[in-house]
Protein backbone atom coordinates (compact mmCIF):
# COMPACT_ATOMS: atom_id res chain seq x y z
CA UNK A 1 0.00 0.00 0.00
CA UNK A 2 1.19 3.51 -0.77
CA UNK A 3 2.64 4.94 2.44
CA UNK A 4 0.99 8.29 1.70
CA UNK A 5 -2.34 6.70 2.61
CA UNK A 6 -3.65 4.26 5.17
CA UNK A 7 -4.76 6.59 7.98
CA UNK A 8 -7.37 3.97 8.80
CA UNK A 9 -8.55 5.71 11.98
CA UNK A 10 -9.35 9.08 10.41
CA UNK A 11 -12.76 7.91 9.15
CA UNK A 12 -13.74 7.21 12.77
CA UNK A 13 -12.29 10.38 14.28
CA UNK A 14 -14.29 13.27 15.70
CA UNK A 15 -15.52 15.74 13.03
CA UNK A 16 -13.16 18.45 14.36
CA UNK A 17 -10.20 16.10 13.97
CA UNK A 18 -11.23 15.21 10.42
CA UNK A 19 -11.54 18.91 9.56
CA UNK A 20 -8.09 19.68 10.98
CA UNK A 21 -6.60 16.75 9.08
CA UNK A 22 -8.21 17.88 5.83
CA UNK A 23 -7.17 21.50 6.33
CA UNK A 24 -3.53 20.41 6.38
CA UNK A 25 -4.06 18.52 3.12
CA UNK A 26 -5.80 21.55 1.59
CA UNK A 27 -2.95 23.88 2.55
CA UNK A 28 -0.47 21.50 0.95
CA UNK A 29 -2.64 21.41 -2.17
CA UNK A 30 -2.75 25.22 -2.39
CA UNK A 31 1.03 25.40 -2.28
CA UNK A 32 1.26 22.72 -4.95
CA UNK A 33 -1.24 24.46 -7.24
CA UNK A 34 0.46 27.81 -6.77
CA UNK A 35 3.74 26.27 -7.91
CA UNK A 36 2.61 23.90 -10.65
CA UNK A 37 -0.86 24.62 -12.09
CA UNK A 38 -1.06 27.35 -14.77
CA UNK A 39 -4.84 27.64 -14.44
CA UNK A 40 -4.76 28.16 -10.68
CA UNK A 41 -1.73 30.43 -10.83
CA UNK A 42 -3.78 32.77 -13.04
CA UNK A 43 -6.86 32.36 -10.84
CA UNK A 44 -4.99 33.24 -7.65
CA UNK A 45 -3.36 36.25 -9.31
CA UNK A 46 -6.63 37.52 -10.81
CA UNK A 47 -8.36 37.42 -7.41
CA UNK A 48 -5.40 38.65 -5.38
CA UNK A 49 -5.30 35.46 -3.33
CA UNK A 50 -2.47 34.96 -0.84
CA UNK A 51 -2.57 31.22 -0.14
CA UNK A 52 -0.64 31.67 3.12
CA UNK A 53 -3.71 33.39 4.53
CA UNK A 54 -5.89 30.32 4.03
CA UNK A 55 -5.54 29.06 7.58
CA UNK A 56 -9.08 27.85 8.24
CA UNK A 57 -11.90 26.05 6.46
CA UNK A 58 -13.88 29.30 6.57
CA UNK A 59 -11.09 31.07 4.66
CA UNK A 60 -10.85 28.17 2.22
CA UNK A 61 -14.58 28.44 1.43
CA UNK A 62 -14.04 31.99 0.21
CA UNK A 63 -11.79 30.84 -2.63
CA UNK A 64 -13.23 30.96 -6.18
CA UNK A 65 -15.07 27.97 -7.55
CA UNK A 66 -13.89 25.94 -10.55
CA UNK A 67 -16.51 25.03 -13.14
CA UNK A 68 -16.82 22.23 -15.66
CA UNK A 69 -16.58 24.92 -18.35
CA UNK A 70 -13.18 25.95 -16.95
CA UNK A 71 -11.69 22.52 -17.38
CA UNK A 72 -13.33 22.08 -20.79
CA UNK A 73 -11.88 25.37 -22.03
CA UNK A 74 -8.44 25.09 -20.38
CA UNK A 75 -7.94 21.34 -20.06
CA UNK A 76 -4.14 21.25 -20.20
CA UNK A 77 -3.66 24.30 -17.97
CA UNK A 78 -4.74 22.04 -15.10
CA UNK A 79 -1.77 19.73 -15.66
CA UNK A 80 0.83 20.06 -12.90
CA UNK A 81 3.50 17.71 -14.22
CA UNK A 82 5.49 17.40 -17.47
CA UNK A 83 3.93 15.15 -20.11
CA UNK A 84 6.75 12.66 -19.52
CA UNK A 85 5.39 12.05 -15.99
CA UNK A 86 1.93 10.99 -17.22
CA UNK A 87 1.28 7.28 -16.76
CA UNK A 88 -2.34 7.07 -17.93
CA UNK A 89 -4.80 9.19 -19.89
CA UNK A 90 -8.47 8.89 -18.95
CA UNK A 91 -11.47 10.89 -20.15
CA UNK A 92 -14.89 11.91 -18.93
CA UNK A 93 -17.92 10.53 -20.75
CA UNK A 94 -19.13 13.95 -21.88
CA UNK A 95 -22.59 13.48 -20.35
CA UNK A 96 -22.78 17.19 -19.51
CA UNK A 97 -20.88 18.54 -22.50
CA UNK A 98 -17.51 18.18 -24.19
CA UNK A 99 -15.38 15.32 -22.74
CA UNK A 100 -12.20 16.31 -20.96
CA UNK A 101 -8.95 14.43 -20.46
CA UNK A 102 -7.78 13.60 -16.96
CA UNK A 103 -4.10 12.66 -16.88
CA UNK A 104 -2.78 10.50 -14.05
CA UNK A 105 0.77 9.95 -12.83
CA UNK A 106 2.03 6.70 -11.34
CA UNK A 107 1.32 8.15 -7.89
CA UNK A 108 -2.24 9.00 -8.98
CA UNK A 109 -2.75 5.39 -10.07
CA UNK A 110 -1.63 4.28 -6.60
CA UNK A 111 -4.13 6.71 -5.11
CA UNK A 112 -6.86 5.39 -7.41
CA UNK A 113 -6.11 1.84 -6.31
CA UNK A 114 -6.26 2.86 -2.65
CA UNK A 115 -9.57 4.58 -3.27
CA UNK A 116 -11.24 1.39 -4.48
CA UNK A 117 -9.37 -0.73 -1.95
CA UNK A 118 -11.24 1.34 0.65
CA UNK A 119 -14.51 0.92 -1.28
CA UNK A 120 -14.18 -2.86 -1.29
CA UNK A 121 -13.36 -2.82 2.42
CA UNK A 122 -16.57 -0.88 3.05
CA UNK A 123 -18.36 -3.82 1.42
CA UNK A 124 -16.45 -6.14 3.80
CA UNK A 125 -14.67 -7.99 0.99
CA UNK A 126 -11.39 -9.79 1.46
CA UNK A 127 -8.83 -11.93 -0.36
CA UNK A 128 -11.29 -14.83 0.03
CA UNK A 129 -13.64 -13.19 -2.47
CA UNK A 130 -13.57 -13.23 -6.25
CA UNK A 131 -15.00 -10.40 -8.31
CA UNK A 132 -16.62 -10.53 -11.76
CA UNK A 133 -15.88 -7.14 -13.32
CA UNK A 134 -18.58 -6.32 -15.89
CA UNK A 135 -17.02 -2.98 -16.89
CA UNK A 136 -14.75 -2.05 -19.75
CA UNK A 137 -11.06 -1.43 -19.11
CA UNK A 138 -10.63 0.33 -22.45
CA UNK A 139 -11.93 3.57 -24.02
CA UNK A 140 -10.09 5.66 -21.38
CA UNK A 141 -12.64 4.55 -18.78
CA UNK A 142 -11.38 5.21 -15.27
CA UNK A 143 -13.89 3.14 -13.28
CA UNK A 144 -13.02 -0.28 -14.69
CA UNK A 145 -9.33 0.33 -14.12
CA UNK A 146 -9.97 1.65 -10.60
CA UNK A 147 -11.91 -1.42 -9.46
CA UNK A 148 -9.37 -3.74 -11.04
CA UNK A 149 -6.49 -2.06 -9.23
CA UNK A 150 -8.40 -1.81 -5.95
CA UNK A 151 -9.21 -5.52 -6.01
CA UNK A 152 -5.56 -6.30 -6.71
CA UNK A 153 -4.52 -4.25 -3.69
CA UNK A 154 -7.02 -6.07 -1.48
CA UNK A 155 -5.94 -9.44 -2.84
CA UNK A 156 -9.36 -10.18 -4.34
CA UNK A 157 -9.30 -12.28 -7.51
CA UNK A 158 -10.73 -10.50 -10.58
CA UNK A 159 -12.62 -12.02 -13.50
CA UNK A 160 -12.57 -9.41 -16.31
CA UNK A 161 -15.64 -10.16 -18.41
CA UNK A 162 -16.33 -6.58 -19.51
CA UNK A 163 -19.82 -5.26 -20.30
CA UNK A 164 -22.62 -6.93 -22.22
CA UNK A 165 -23.27 -10.46 -23.54
CA UNK A 166 -25.53 -11.98 -20.85
CA UNK A 167 -24.90 -15.52 -22.14
CA UNK A 168 -21.16 -15.16 -21.58
CA UNK A 169 -21.64 -13.50 -18.18
CA UNK A 170 -23.79 -16.38 -16.95
CA UNK A 171 -21.43 -19.02 -18.32
CA UNK A 172 -18.48 -17.43 -16.53
CA UNK A 173 -20.52 -17.01 -13.36
CA UNK A 174 -21.43 -20.70 -13.33
CA UNK A 175 -17.92 -21.86 -14.18
CA UNK A 176 -15.80 -19.63 -11.92
CA UNK A 177 -18.26 -18.98 -9.07
CA UNK A 178 -17.54 -15.31 -8.23
CA UNK A 179 -18.86 -14.01 -4.92
CA UNK A 180 -19.11 -10.37 -6.08
CA UNK A 181 -20.28 -8.57 -9.22
CA UNK A 182 -19.37 -5.04 -10.34
CA UNK A 183 -21.93 -3.87 -12.86
CA UNK A 184 -24.34 -1.20 -14.04
CA UNK A 185 -27.74 -1.93 -12.42
CA UNK A 186 -29.80 -1.70 -15.63
CA UNK A 187 -27.58 -4.38 -17.16
CA UNK A 188 -28.26 -6.65 -14.19
CA UNK A 189 -31.98 -6.41 -14.99
CA UNK A 190 -31.26 -7.67 -18.52
CA UNK A 191 -28.94 -10.35 -17.16
CA UNK A 192 -31.64 -11.50 -14.77
CA UNK A 193 -34.16 -11.72 -17.63
CA UNK A 194 -31.70 -13.81 -19.63
CA UNK A 195 -31.05 -16.11 -16.67
CA UNK A 196 -34.80 -16.65 -16.33
CA UNK A 197 -34.99 -17.61 -20.03
CA UNK A 198 -32.45 -20.41 -19.42
CA UNK A 199 -34.53 -21.88 -16.57
CA UNK A 200 -31.55 -21.36 -14.23
CA UNK A 201 -32.55 -20.91 -10.59
CA UNK A 202 -31.16 -17.64 -9.22
CA UNK A 203 -30.46 -19.17 -5.81
CA UNK A 204 -28.00 -21.61 -7.43
CA UNK A 205 -25.71 -18.78 -8.56
CA UNK A 206 -22.67 -17.84 -6.49
CA UNK A 207 -22.73 -13.98 -6.30
CA UNK A 208 -23.92 -12.54 -3.00
CA UNK A 209 -22.83 -8.91 -3.30
CA UNK A 210 -22.95 -6.33 -6.10
CA UNK A 211 -21.14 -3.02 -6.43
CA UNK A 212 -23.61 -1.07 -8.57
CA UNK A 213 -22.13 1.82 -10.54
CA UNK A 214 -23.51 4.56 -12.75
CA UNK A 215 -27.14 4.37 -11.59
CA UNK A 216 -28.76 4.86 -8.20
CA UNK A 217 -29.86 1.85 -6.18
CA UNK A 218 -31.27 4.05 -3.38
CA UNK A 219 -34.09 6.58 -3.52
CA UNK A 220 -33.96 9.99 -1.85
CA UNK A 221 -34.90 8.36 1.48
CA UNK A 222 -32.05 5.83 1.10
CA UNK A 223 -34.46 2.95 0.58
CA UNK A 224 -33.94 0.51 -2.32
CA UNK A 225 -34.87 2.19 -5.60
CA UNK A 226 -37.31 0.61 -8.03
CA UNK A 227 -34.33 -0.52 -10.09
CA UNK A 228 -32.80 -2.19 -7.02
CA UNK A 229 -36.08 -3.89 -6.21
CA UNK A 230 -36.29 -5.33 -9.72
CA UNK A 231 -32.76 -6.74 -9.38
CA UNK A 232 -33.22 -8.18 -5.88
CA UNK A 233 -36.66 -9.72 -6.38
CA UNK A 234 -36.03 -13.45 -6.15
CA UNK A 235 -32.25 -12.96 -6.17
CA UNK A 236 -30.46 -12.87 -2.82
CA UNK A 237 -28.03 -10.08 -3.64
CA UNK A 238 -26.79 -7.28 -1.39
CA UNK A 239 -26.48 -4.14 -3.51
CA UNK A 240 -23.91 -1.47 -2.68
CA UNK A 241 -24.40 1.93 -4.27
CA UNK A 242 -21.52 4.17 -5.25
CA UNK A 243 -21.10 7.70 -6.57
CA UNK A 244 -18.01 8.91 -8.41
CA UNK A 245 -16.78 11.10 -11.25
CA UNK A 246 -13.66 10.85 -13.37
CA UNK A 247 -12.56 14.35 -12.34
CA UNK A 248 -12.59 13.54 -8.61
CA UNK A 249 -10.65 10.25 -8.99
CA UNK A 250 -12.45 9.09 -5.86
CA UNK A 251 -15.67 7.25 -5.00
CA UNK A 252 -18.32 7.49 -2.29
CA UNK A 253 -19.31 3.87 -1.57
CA UNK A 254 -21.89 2.46 0.81
CA UNK A 255 -20.95 0.33 3.77
CA UNK A 256 -23.08 -2.59 4.94
CA UNK A 257 -25.46 -0.13 6.68
CA UNK A 258 -26.53 1.18 3.24
CA UNK A 259 -27.10 4.73 4.48
CA UNK A 260 -25.22 6.72 1.86
CA UNK A 261 -21.75 6.62 0.31
CA UNK A 262 -18.88 7.36 2.69
CA UNK A 263 -16.46 10.21 2.11
CA UNK A 264 -12.79 9.18 2.09
CA UNK A 265 -11.27 12.13 4.00
CA UNK A 266 -7.71 11.32 2.93
CA UNK A 267 -8.64 11.74 -0.72
CA UNK A 268 -11.34 14.38 -1.01
CA UNK A 269 -12.86 17.45 0.60
CA UNK A 270 -16.51 17.93 -0.32
CA UNK A 271 -18.97 20.80 -0.06
CA UNK A 272 -22.69 20.86 -0.91
CA UNK A 273 -23.52 24.33 -2.24
CA UNK A 274 -26.63 26.22 -3.26
CA UNK A 275 -27.12 28.42 -6.33
CA UNK A 276 -25.21 31.26 -4.63
CA UNK A 277 -22.22 29.10 -3.74
CA UNK A 278 -23.16 28.92 -0.05
CA UNK A 279 -23.39 25.68 1.97
CA UNK A 280 -26.87 24.19 2.02
CA UNK A 281 -28.53 23.35 5.32
CA UNK A 282 -28.55 19.66 6.37
CA UNK A 283 -31.48 17.84 4.82
CA UNK A 284 -31.23 19.87 1.60
CA UNK A 285 -29.65 18.71 -1.64
CA UNK A 286 -26.75 20.82 -2.89
CA UNK A 287 -24.28 20.76 -5.75
CA UNK A 288 -21.42 18.39 -5.01
CA UNK A 289 -18.28 20.55 -5.05
CA UNK A 290 -15.01 18.72 -4.56
CA UNK A 291 -11.37 19.43 -3.79
CA UNK A 292 -9.04 16.54 -4.59
CA UNK A 293 -6.40 15.69 -1.98
CA UNK A 294 -3.19 13.91 -2.91
CA UNK A 295 -3.65 14.15 -6.70
CA UNK A 296 -0.41 14.88 -8.55
CA UNK A 297 -1.33 15.17 -12.24
CA UNK A 298 -4.55 17.22 -12.41
CA UNK A 299 -5.75 18.23 -8.94
CA UNK A 300 -8.93 20.30 -8.65
CA UNK A 301 -9.90 23.06 -6.23
CA UNK A 302 -13.56 23.66 -5.29
CA UNK A 303 -14.72 21.98 -8.49
CA UNK A 304 -18.46 22.03 -9.20
CA UNK A 305 -19.53 18.62 -10.47
CA UNK A 306 -23.06 19.66 -11.45
CA UNK A 307 -24.50 16.76 -9.42
CA UNK A 308 -27.11 17.46 -6.75
CA UNK A 309 -26.95 15.24 -3.65
CA UNK A 310 -27.99 15.35 -0.01
CA UNK A 311 -25.39 14.90 2.75
CA UNK A 312 -25.71 12.90 5.98
CA UNK A 313 -23.55 13.85 8.92
CA UNK A 314 -24.56 11.73 11.92
CA UNK A 315 -22.29 8.83 12.89
CA UNK A 316 -23.04 5.81 10.70
CA UNK A 317 -24.18 2.49 12.18
CA UNK A 318 -20.81 1.09 11.05
CA UNK A 319 -19.04 3.47 13.45
CA UNK A 320 -17.54 5.77 10.82
CA UNK A 321 -17.96 9.49 11.45
CA UNK A 322 -17.35 10.65 7.89
CA UNK A 323 -20.11 12.47 6.03
CA UNK A 324 -22.09 10.41 3.53
CA UNK A 325 -23.74 11.27 0.24
CA UNK A 326 -27.17 10.14 -0.88
CA UNK A 327 -27.95 9.35 -4.53
CA UNK A 328 -27.81 11.97 -7.26
CA UNK A 329 -31.28 13.53 -7.30
CA UNK A 330 -30.54 15.64 -10.36
CA UNK A 331 -27.90 17.44 -12.34
CA UNK A 332 -27.74 21.18 -12.18
CA UNK A 333 -27.83 21.66 -15.95
CA UNK A 334 -30.44 18.98 -16.53
CA UNK A 335 -33.33 20.61 -14.72
CA UNK A 336 -36.47 20.49 -16.88
CA UNK A 337 -39.19 23.12 -16.58
CA UNK A 338 -42.13 21.37 -18.22
CA UNK A 339 -45.63 22.86 -18.13
CA UNK A 340 -44.73 24.83 -15.02
CA UNK A 341 -43.28 21.83 -13.18
CA UNK A 342 -39.57 21.44 -12.33
CA UNK A 343 -38.23 17.94 -13.03
CA UNK A 344 -34.92 16.09 -13.14
CA UNK A 345 -34.24 13.02 -15.31
CA UNK A 346 -33.78 10.64 -12.30
CA UNK A 347 -37.39 11.35 -11.30
CA UNK A 348 -38.56 10.26 -14.75
CA UNK A 349 -36.22 7.24 -14.85
CA UNK A 350 -37.55 6.00 -11.51
CA UNK A 351 -41.05 5.78 -13.00
CA UNK A 352 -39.80 4.00 -16.12
CA UNK A 353 -37.94 1.43 -14.02
CA UNK A 354 -41.26 0.39 -12.47
CA UNK A 355 -42.53 -0.69 -15.89
CA UNK A 356 -41.22 -4.20 -16.55
CA UNK A 357 -42.41 -3.97 -20.16
CA UNK A 358 -40.00 -1.07 -20.86
CA UNK A 359 -36.66 -2.58 -21.79
CA UNK A 360 -34.84 0.58 -22.91
CA UNK A 361 -35.46 4.31 -22.88
CA UNK A 362 -34.04 7.74 -23.66
CA UNK A 363 -35.30 10.88 -21.91
CA UNK A 364 -35.04 13.85 -24.27
CA UNK A 365 -35.56 17.54 -23.60
CA UNK A 366 -36.04 19.97 -26.47
CA UNK A 367 -37.62 23.41 -26.87
CA UNK A 368 -40.67 24.55 -28.77
CA UNK A 369 -40.95 27.69 -30.91
CA UNK A 370 -41.54 29.74 -27.75
CA UNK A 371 -38.31 28.46 -26.11
CA UNK A 372 -40.33 26.39 -23.63
CA UNK A 373 -38.99 23.00 -22.50
CA UNK A 374 -40.54 19.94 -24.15
CA UNK A 375 -40.13 16.51 -22.55
CA UNK A 376 -40.12 13.45 -24.82
CA UNK A 377 -39.73 9.83 -23.73
CA UNK A 378 -38.33 7.45 -26.37
CA UNK A 379 -39.27 3.95 -25.24
CA UNK A 380 -38.67 0.39 -26.44
CA UNK A 381 -40.31 -2.85 -25.36
CA UNK A 382 -39.16 -6.36 -26.26
CA UNK A 383 -42.76 -7.53 -25.75
CA UNK A 384 -45.16 -4.99 -27.32
CA UNK A 385 -48.14 -7.14 -26.33
CA UNK A 386 -47.28 -6.61 -22.65
CA UNK A 387 -47.25 -2.82 -22.89
CA UNK A 388 -49.80 -1.23 -20.53
CA UNK A 389 -50.26 2.26 -21.97
CA UNK A 390 -52.80 3.35 -19.38
CA UNK A 391 -50.67 2.29 -16.42
CA UNK A 392 -47.64 4.05 -17.88
CA UNK A 393 -49.51 7.31 -18.37
CA UNK A 394 -51.16 7.13 -14.95
CA UNK A 395 -47.88 6.54 -13.14
CA UNK A 396 -46.09 9.30 -15.05
CA UNK A 397 -48.92 11.72 -14.27
CA UNK A 398 -49.02 10.71 -10.62
CA UNK A 399 -45.27 10.89 -10.01
CA UNK A 400 -44.41 13.90 -12.17
CA UNK A 401 -47.72 15.80 -12.15
CA UNK A 402 -47.33 16.23 -15.91
CA UNK A 403 -47.51 13.82 -18.84
CA UNK A 404 -44.51 13.82 -21.20
CA UNK A 405 -44.78 13.06 -24.89
CA UNK A 406 -44.23 9.33 -25.50
CA UNK A 407 -42.67 7.83 -28.63
CA UNK A 408 -42.20 4.07 -29.09
CA UNK A 409 -39.00 3.20 -30.95
CA UNK A 410 -37.19 0.20 -32.36
CA UNK A 411 -34.18 -1.12 -30.48
CA UNK A 412 -31.94 0.13 -33.30
CA UNK A 413 -33.30 3.67 -32.91
CA UNK A 414 -32.77 3.57 -29.15
CA UNK A 415 -29.21 2.27 -29.51
CA UNK A 416 -28.39 5.07 -31.95
CA UNK A 417 -29.59 7.61 -29.41
CA UNK A 418 -27.86 5.94 -26.45
CA UNK A 419 -24.48 5.46 -28.11
CA UNK A 420 -23.80 8.54 -30.27
CA UNK A 421 -20.34 8.74 -31.79
CA UNK A 422 -19.23 5.47 -30.20
CA UNK A 423 -19.96 6.52 -26.62
CA UNK A 424 -18.62 3.98 -24.10
CA UNK A 425 -21.75 3.97 -21.94
CA UNK A 426 -25.45 4.42 -22.71
CA UNK A 427 -26.62 8.03 -22.57
CA UNK A 428 -30.21 7.85 -21.43
CA UNK A 429 -30.70 11.61 -21.24
CA UNK A 430 -30.39 13.91 -24.25
CA UNK A 431 -30.57 17.67 -23.80
CA UNK A 432 -31.27 19.23 -27.18
CA UNK A 433 -32.22 22.68 -25.93
CA UNK A 434 -30.62 25.57 -27.79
Amino acid sequence: MNKQYGHTSIDRAAPAAIEAFQLQRIQALLQYLNSHAPFYQRLFAAHGIDITEVNSIEAFRKLPLTSKEDIQAHNWDFLCVPRSAIAEYTATSGTLGQPVTIALTAADLDRLAYNEYCSLQLMELSSEDSLQLMLTLDKQFMAGMAYYKGAQQLGTAVIRTGPGLPQMQLEVMQRLQPSVLVAVPSFLVKLKEYIASTQTELHTLSPRKVLAIGEAVRDKDLNPSILAQRIQEGWNLELFGTYAATEMQTAFTECTAHQGGHLQPELLYVELLDENGDPVTPGTAGEVTITTLGVEGMPLLRYQTGDLCEGYYETCACGRTTMRLGPVVGRKKQMIKYKGTSLYPPMVAEVLHRMAFISEYVIEITQDEYAQDMLVLHLHSTDPDAVDHNSLKQQLQSALRVLPQIEWCSLEQIMQMQFPNGSRKPLRFRDRRA
